[in-house]
């Protein structure tokens, strides 16, 4: 059982996890529009909107610290630079889910996640 579990392991090693979720953000940052899983979706949700909250004050440290999580260096300015002062007066919710379809070779539910506007 699962109970109070803190996150999804979407059938991955913890470093495979993390990578994903790492490079997921960076897609996400850059395109500002994916399409993936909804459990892939949800788990990428929790992880981006941590960097924007953080992101919000920017100083010197703020970019250390996304550029630690990220690892890639116009993915962190364009976060901070760009997306992060959209959010300012905004407390949480940066990101949409919008489920789409369903996965043709899988039957899979897929949907888009994007920044809120």
């Amino acid at each position: 059982m699962r109970h109070k579990h803190g996150y999804r392991k979407l059938n991955r090693t913890s470093s495979h996890r993390k990578a994903m979720l790492k490079n997921m953000a960076i897609a996400l940052i850059t395109r500002e529009k994916i399409e993936t899983t909804v459990p892939k979706a949800k788990e990428l949700r929790r992880y981006i909107e941590k960097l924007v909250t953080v992101s919000k004050n920017a100083d010197l440290n703020t970019h250390r610290q996304v550029f630690a999580s990220l690892q890639d260096k116009e993915a962190t300015k364009k976060l901070i630079n760009e997306i992060a002062p959209q959010f300012e007066t905004r407390n949480g919710g940066y990101t949409s889910i919008v489920k789409t379809r369903i996965r043709r070779g899988d039957a899979t539910q897929m949907a888009f996640i994007s920044f809120v506007k």
